[in-house]
């Protein structure tokens, strides 16, 4: 197979997935017509939908472990915070669900969602096994949105002080450089699957061959890509807490009146 019939063939049009959507729009629209910001939720179902039925996804199904990155990038940074964005600004937490705000639980979420899912044991399995993947695509979406929600919650007094979202987004950042490093630099694979996939779209010739992707050079590219535009992500973000500091009305000092 070559790269433009892949790439023109290998889009699976899953229908629960494509339900899912459909009933996610509609509920957005009934709950938020009025208040929501419906371009940030578009942008979100459109990066779910590119995570879970692209060419990225087949690559991701057992091929590429560079490609098993891409979706989980798109998965627990990219779509939690989009959702997150999109929400009206007056919407808060009912009170059962605030004990997951706590900072220490986002901050564990969002780190642990990467460690966690490249344990080894974990990566083969979500990797050959259609229940695991979607407990993991699941689990990857709730852990982001924990994450996610401490510099991002509609309301401004259920976000972390710029100050501390800065140490909370670059703690994280290092945390999943240093996985990165060692999945770019490890001497054993990651996820024994992708050394040795199981061919099922013919496309293992052109990526082997044309591509020159060996699985060693896969696994440095994912490493890389969790390390470098990983952070990149990160440090956007942590722009967007100084912007958000220095937004503040500075405080004024009262005048005794002589």
């Amino acid at each position: 197979m070559t790269t433009y019939q892949f790439l023109t063939t290998a889009w699976r049009w899953n229908s629960i997935l494509l339900i899912f959507c459909a009933l996610a729009v509609a509920g957005y629209f009934l709950a938020f017509r009025r208040r929501g910001r419906p371009a940030y939720f578009s942008a979100a179902l459109v990066v779910f939908l590119v995570a879970l039925i692209s060419p990225v996804n087949a690559l991701a199904d057992g091929y590429l472990f560079s490609a098993h990155m891409v979706q989980h990038i798109l998965l627990v940074l990219i779509v939690p915070a989009l959702v997150l964005l999109s929400l009206p600004r007056s919407l808060s937490l009912q009170r059962p669900l605030r004990r997951f705000t706590h900072p220490v639980v986002g901050w564990i979420a969002g780190v642990g969602a990467m460690w966690l899912w490249h344990a080894p044991t974990l990566c083969n399995a979500a990797a050959t096994s259609r229940t695991v993947s979607a407990i993991q695509t699941t689990s990857l979406l709730l852990m982001g949105s924990v994450f996610w929600w401490q510099v991002l919650a509609p309301r401004d007094a259920e976000r972390l002080s710029p100050g501390v979202g800065i140490v909370y987004l670059f703690t994280a950042c290092t945390a999943c450089s240093i996985l990165g490093i060692i999945l770019t630099f490890a001497p054993v694979s990651i996820c024994s699957v992708y050394q040795h996939p199981v061919d099922r779209l013919g496309m293992l010739g052109t990526i082997r061959g044309n591509w020159g992707l060996t699985s060693d050079r896969d696994q440095q590219i994912g490493g890389l890509l969790m390390w470098v535009p990983m952070c990149l992500i990160y440090v956007t973000a942590i722009l967007a807490q100084l912007a958000r500091w220095h937004s503040y009305p500075a405080p004024q000092t009262e005048k005794s009146n002589a």
